[in-house]
């Protein structure tokens, strides 16, 4: 009784030894093996591998374009920024008055001013008529009073001396031509009178200007005779002129001269 209680388990022990060491036993943990994670690894490329440096540009992506929108939107503000406002403009300098220059007048030893005048009849009479010839013009204040009368005669009743020495008389005043040819007609006057209505020949010979009577100031015609030699330069002016005497002695310089 005892020997057959020692083989059974003896034959279960080799039993557990057999499957413990069969074929099938040991194939298991081969094919174990081949689904292992190290074979799967070794035969495909790991994927995540590829896919974290992408996800890691984007996410750099990310992270760079907001501060690119941040650019963009300072640059859009810096140029929806008002534009400060100009400055104003300096108010211009006012330009200095323009004042007209004076008028030339006559003077001793300076070329005589040109003219251009009616004269009694209608005729125009000018400076350059009397080229190379010696010319006197007396002015007068008022044609038919009596000191312009006097002195107009005493011109006329000379006249005939002054061509001889070369030299032709004017008489000149503001007055009209119809005022002027009533004087020559009046008092049979034998030189051509002048009408300067505008007072440009009067001024420019200094023959115009202020003067007083009876209280009274104002402008007119100041009693003046000018002797112009045969070259157009003035050779003597007479103002303030006493008509007493003084035809005479203008006879005298222009035969001087």
């Amino acid at each position: 009784m005892a020997k057959k209680a020692s083989k059974k388990p003896a034959k279960a022990a080799a039993k557990k030894a057999t499957k413990t060491a069969s074929p099938k036993a040991v194939k298991k943990p081969a094919k174990a093996a081949a689904k292992s994670p190290a074979k799967k690894a070794a035969t495909k490329p790991a994927k995540p591998a590829a896919k974290a440096p992408a996800k890691a540009s984007k996410a750099l992506a990310v992270r760079k374009a907001p501060a690119a929108k941040t650019v963009a939107a300072k640059t859009v503000t810096a140029k929806a920024a008002p534009k400060p406002a100009p400055k104003p403009a300096a108010a211009p300098k006012p330009a200095p008055e323009k004042i007209a220059p004076a008028p030339s007048v006559a003077a001793e030893g300076a070329k005589a001013p040109a003219f251009q005048l009616p004269r009694d009849g209608g005729a125009t009479v000018s400076l350059s008529d009397y080229a190379g010839q010696k010319l006197v013009i007396f002015f007068y204040p008022r044609a038919s009073t009596p000191g312009c009368t006097k002195e107009a005669i005493d011109f006329t009743r000379l006249s005939a001396d002054f061509q001889a020495t070369n030299t032709a008389v004017l008489g000149v005043s503001a007055d009209p031509l119809k005022a002027q040819e009533t004087f020559r007609d009046k008092f049979a006057l034998g030189i051509p009178l002048l009408s300067d209505a505008t007072q440009t020949m009067l001024k420019s010979y200094g023959a115009w200007g202020e003067k007083s009577m009876y209280g009274k100031i104002f402008e007119g015609v100041l009693r003046t005779t000018v002797l112009i030699d045969a070259k157009g330069n003035v050779a003597k002016i007479w103002r303030g002129v006493k008509v007493d005497g003084h035809a005479d002695a203008v006879l005298e310089e222009a035969r001087r001269i």
